[in-house]
Order: C-alpha cells, then structure tokens, then sequence
C-alpha cells in the first residue's frame, strides 16, 4: 500500500449551503404594492382624471358604468372613477393624519407617566383609563359637535386625540423597563432634558413596540371618517371621500344603483385589508425582534 495515501475514515458529507433569503420572504408584497398604487392613483389623480369630481351632470345621474362614465355616475350625476381618485386624497389624509397625532399624544402621555414620581404616573393612567371607558365613536361626535362644522383638519383632530391611550400604555410600560438603563442615567446626569432622553435613547427602543398600533390607528381613522359619513354626521357634500360616497347608499339602494356602493366600497375595504395586513406583519416582526433581544 502506497505510504503517502492514509485511510482514516469515511468522509462526512458536507451539506451544501442554505439559499439566502429573498428580499420579499415573509413580507405582505402584495398588499404594500395594492396600497402603494391606490396612494398614487389619488395624489396623481389629476394627470388621468377623465371628468372634473365635483360637477353635477343632472342628466346623467344614476348611470351604471359604461364607455363615459367607467364606474358609473352617482345621483346626482357625478362621475364615480373621478371621485374615487379625489375623494381618496381626504380619506387617507386623514387617516395618516390623526394616526400621526395619536402617535405623538401618545408618545408625551406614555414616556411622562413611565418617567414621572407615582403619583403622577397614577395620575396620567388614571387620564388613560377615563378615555379608553368612553366608547370612541361616542367621544369623536362629541367633540366634533363641540368644534361645529366638520372638515378634513377638524376630523383628523378628534379622531387623534381619541385614539392615543392604547398606544400609551404600551410607551409607559416600555419606557419604565428603560428608564433605569445606564445610558439613560447617565444622559440624566450630564444634564439631558426630556426630550433628549426620548429621542435619543427611549424613542428608537420602543418605536418598533408601537409601530404595528400606530399602522392600525390608520385603519381605524379611515373607517371612523366613513362610519361618521355613513351616519350624515362626517364631511360636507361637498368635500369628496369615500366615506361621503357611502352616505348616498340609502338613495342608491331605492334606485338600485348598485355601482354607487360596491365600487367605493371596494376600494375602502380593499384599503383597509392592506393596511391591516402591514400592520399584523409589523406585529410579527416586532415580536420576533423581542424573542431575539
């Protein structure tokens, strides 16, 4: 046997490499791009708008969908597929809009009460508590009814300022692990504010924790403004949304003009499965950060 070749054992097989991830493994692809092009639609909407949203063609009212009026036109002779485009820019409006006030209320309320003495935090949860008793949509009525006429500022408010205290008892509870970290005590004792602590070092450890609620808070402030349209308590006539399409269902159904409901209420669920479903990936992989901290 040949000195230089030396039988020690048989060889392991070596597995062969695991492919990488793609990029879009696990992420909601579809409804990020549905809710990326119907976001497009209504902020480019004017290059592609075949009619002008607002004008009353009387005699052409309650027409089912055809070669001139491609979703149909409403009762009053206004042409859906334009609508649907313009009336989404107030509708997202404010749903991103009071999901940002709700965010920020409760980012100051939840690090306040997580940071602050006992009683004050008792205090805070106790403000929390009162709000979270009141059913929303009760509350957002009685503050629009307070603040007189509605409008797409005026709605974006109370429906922010009443959806904060969820997400603040997540910040405070976040916030009380964090606050006895080193690095915030030393921040504090080099003379860092508030404000600094939460932007520098509480705010990027619990913006994750919180991100999920905040997309949802989106969801919750569209179908708000739509239920409020619904019940003729929501934006004026004139002030085009896909809530305020749905206010006329009443007439559309005497008429049987389907088209006036089904079509803005396509879009409007269509939106609102999105957006949940971004929000409930966002949960996932919040979760999943945690269990690996």
């Amino acid at each position: 046997m040949d000195e230089r070749f030396v039988l020690i054992g048989a060889r392991t097989p070596v597995p062969p490499p695991l492919p990488a991830p793609k990029w879009y493994d696990g992420k909601p692809v579809c409804s990020m791009a549905v809710l990326a092009f119907i976001m497009l639609g209504c902020l480019c909407c004017e290059v592609f708008l075949p009619k002008d949203p607002a004008y009353m063609d009387l005699l052409h009212a309650a027409v089912p969908p055809g070669s001139e009026f491609w979703f149909g036109s409403d009762t009053m002779g206004r042409d859906i597929f334009s609508m649907i485009w313009y009336g989404g820019r107030a509708s997202l409006l404010i749903g991103f809009l009071s999901a940002a006030i709700s965010a920020v209320l409760a980012v100051l309320f939840g690090a306040v009460s997580g940071l602050a003495p006992k009683w004050l935090d008792g205090l805070v949860m106790r403000l929390t508590e009162i709000f979270l008793s009141i059913p929303s949509l009760l509350l957002i009525v009685f503050l629009q009814a307070i603040l007189g006429r509605a409008s797409v500022w005026s709605l974006s408010l109370v429906i922010g300022i009443t959806g904060w205290t969820a997400i603040a008892k997540v910040v405070r509870s976040e916030v009380r692990q964090l606050r006895n970290s080193e690095y915030v005590l030393a921040s504090r004792c080099m003379g860092g504010g508030f404000f600094h602590i939460l932007r520098k070092h509480l705010a990027p450890n619990f913006f994750s924790s919180i991100m999920f609620m905040v997309v949802m808070n989106v969801r919750s402030a569209i179908a708000a403004e739509s239920t409020l349209s619904f019940m003729g308590i929501g934006l004026p006539l004139e002030v085009i949304s896909w809530g305020g399409m749905l206010s006329l269902s009443e007439k559309a159904l005497l008429s049987g003009a389907w088209w006036i409901i089904l079509i803005p209420g396509v879009f409007l669920v269509v939106t609102l499965l999105c957006v949940t479903n971004i929000g409930s990936w966002l949960r996932g992989e919040g979760e999943q950060r945690g269990n690996n901290l």
